[in-house]
């Protein structure tokens, strides 16, 4: 499930947990790991914020939300040219506070991401003595017609681990900035 990383006993633990896909044959699924070094509040306050993904994620230029900020609630998300999509629509499908647990579905859009959902998870820790951060963000997607499991996963893992460096800087810029309090919600 992990594209040929491997993870640690805490990652795992997390990914068993909380990042439970259940593919069918004609798709793939895969968990990527990233460690901030900033405070779990600083960086859950980005993830969180499913109405504003252009916080952190550089390739959406613009989000129009439908609805409240609740489970059910959908967005409109414009992605920035560069990428084969202009569109994405998408529902929240889970966020608890508690637990730090952010989960989408795409429901629409003009791109070839079909039967996508994604679960964030976000987690405490420690790192070089200072509180950080372990964030872990699992998907599964179809396979298109034309694209093996290998290439599909390559792709989508790809613009992860951008949107999840991406997340690592800016949270890591707001500890630097002594910016304490979370992105009001």
């Amino acid at each position: 499930m992990n594209g040929g990383e491997s993870y640690g006993a805490i990652e795992t633990q997390y990914i068993r947990r909380h990042h439970r896909h259940e593919p069918r044959e004609n798709q793939c699924t895969s968990a990527l790991v990233k460690h901030i070094r900033a405070p779990v509040h600083l960086v859950w306050s980005l993830v969180r914020r499913f109405d504003q993904p252009q916080k952190y994620k550089p390739f959406v230029s613009r989000c129009i939300m439908q609805g409240d900020l609740g489970i059910g609630s959908v967005r409109e998300v414009n992605v920035k040219s560069g990428l084969p999509a202009t569109t994405s629509t998408e529902r929240l499908e889970q966020l608890d506070d508690e637990e730090h647990i952010l989960g989408i579905r795409i429901v629409g859009g003009d791109h070839r991401l079909r039967n996508y959902s994604s679960i964030i998870t976000v987690h405490p820790e420690v790192i070089d003595g200072r509180p950080g951060t372990m964030v872990i963000e699992s998907f599964v997607v179809d396979v298109p017609d034309g694209n093996t499991r290998d290439e599909t996963c390559y792709f989508v893992e790809a613009l992860i681990r951008c949107n999840l460096s991406s997340l690592a800087d800016v949270s890591g810029r707001m500890a630097v900035q002594g910016r304490t309090n979370p992105i009001n919600h």
